[in-house]
């Protein structure tokens, strides 16, 4: 790692041996050790073929600086996020979440069970790279021990959390695609203990994910929308790695998209003057029916501790915030934990359809007007970046559309949007866009890709 920014959107990510060694987890966790107050914390990590060495490497980060160490084993990120605030501990947690098995990476979170804040990390970031010696002598070096329950206590939290008779009442068949991540040591068991019949595929934990990629897109998702056909089931749900996502299959086997789900759940919670917050991104779903209930609706940049920090600054001035999110399965529901849970939005997505008593298929319908489009542009290093945010800016100062620069470049036509950014977690430029056909959308698309094509060459 070198003096620059290490935490993108979504904490640290890299390519093991490449981006992110060993050594870079024993750094990252003890500058985040000499910052932290207390003297303990929680490690947790996903199924990653690398979890477990980069996890050994940041308990020792840990306790080189005098911090006791709570070894969690393989959890998901929100089972981690449960033991900090259940104990007071701040959390570490080696994940990269949805990004291909080559990747890893960390996640902090404080003792509140939340992902630090922005300043927060800013201080680990400072420390990081501050010429500070922070080792405690050899005879105060923390001590590490192996807790065993974590996973069945984030379980039993889950299910405290959910409407366990609506669910139960209404023998649906859940179809799980844990996507052989952390979820698949917890989800199957949670909602057979909701009362859900249920169906597993790639639910073996294996962190090369031989049965598909970690994210959960529609075109990872082929596999599990067969088997929901297959199995009779009545809902598809898939996790990404560290399972804090999810995103649904109907009862057809239809992929059903991440804005008509977060559409029809905030559209179940939503009272006049609550405010919802979600991303630049966001969907023209979630506008509509944040109208239509008189709420109020926030942007941020894409990434969770934006919308993290987004909420807790609405919260401190006194806003009723019931749902947040982004289109891509994770959702937050603050009164439960402000923080992103497949699980436990699954479980909301299926107390939904035994309260309405009505298919997945019918449910999605009412907010599936538009079309979406994402494509993914790798660059090969920083001038290839530049060069094609430069083209970007140009094409966007260009446009007959309203631009706002929030978090890269939105295009507003008023019968859709385009937007273009560098991802946080991975060497891409992702373009976004929406509108009332699919034709119309990867029109929109075609604005930055094809001026990103030009100015490179291909």
């Amino acid at each position: 790692m070198t003096d620059m920014e290490v935490f993108g959107s979504s904490g640290v990510r890299g390519v093991v041996g490449e981006d992110l060694r060993p050594a870079d987890a024993v750094a990252v966790a003890a500058a985040a050790g000499a910052v932290w107050e207390g003297d303990r914390a929680a490690v947790g990590r996903d199924t990653r073929a690398t979890g477990e060495m980069l996890a050994d490497a940041a308990a020792s980060g840990l306790a080189s600086v005098g911090l006791d160490v709570d070894r969690l084993g393989p959890i998901p990120t929100p089972g981690l996020q449960a033991y900090a605030e259940r104990e007071g501990v701040p959390g570490l947690m080696v994940t990269a979440s949805h990004n291909p098995p080559e990747y890893n990476g960390i996640k902090l979170v404080g003792p509140d069970g939340i992902e630090c804040s922005r300043g927060r990390i800013e201080a680990i970031e400072d420390r990081l790279f501050a010429e500070t010696n922070d080792d405690a002598p050899w005879d105060e070096t923390g001590a590490t021990s192996r807790i065993d329950g974590a996973r069945r206590a984030y379980v039993a939290d889950l299910l405290a959390a959910s409407d366990r008779e609506t669910i139960a009442d209404a023998d649906l068949t859940v179809a799980l695609d844990p996507g052989h991540g952390a979820g698949t040591l917890t989800s199957p068991e949670f909602f057979r203990r909701l009362g859900c019949g249920v169906r597993t595929i790639h639910g073996q934990a294996d962190g090369h994910f031989p049965g598909r990629d970690p994210e959960p897109v529609a075109a990872n998702l082929g596999d599990l929308q067969a088997f929901v056909r297959a199995t009779d089931a009545d809902l598809g749900v898939a996790h990404d790695g560290d399972a804090d996502r999810a995103i649904f299959v109907d009862e057809r086997g239809e992929f059903v998209n991440g804005g008509a789900a977060l559409a029809a759940l905030a559209d179940a919670v939503l009272e006049r003057g609550d405010t919802v917050v979600s991303a630049v991104n966001a969907t023209q779903r979630l506008v509509d029916v944040v109208e239509e209930a008189g709420a109020d609706l926030t942007l941020t940049p894409i990434g969770s501790t934006n919308i993290v920090s987004r909420i807790r600054e609405l919260r401190r001035e006194g806003a009723s915030v019931p749902i947040a999110g982004e289109s891509n399965g994770g959702v937050f529901f603050p009164a439960y934990r402000i923080a992103r849970d497949g699980a436990y939005t699954a479980a909301r997505f299926v107390a939904l359809l035994a309260a309405s008593d009505e298919p997945a298929s019918a449910v999605a319908a009412r907010y599936d007007d538009y079309a979406n489009v994402r494509r993914d542009v790798a660059y090969d290093d920083e001038d290839d970046r530049a060069a094609m945010l430069d083209a970007i800016e140009r094409a966007a100062r260009g446009a007959d559309a309203t631009l706002d620069t929030t978090d890269g470049y939105r295009l507003d036509y008023g019968d859709g949007w385009v937007l273009a950014r560098p991802s946080g977690t991975e060497p891409v430029v992702r373009i976004y866009a929406e509108a009332g056909s699919r034709s119309r959308a990867d029109d929109l698309a075609d604005v930055f890709h094809d001026a990103m094509h030009r100015r490179t060459g291909d």
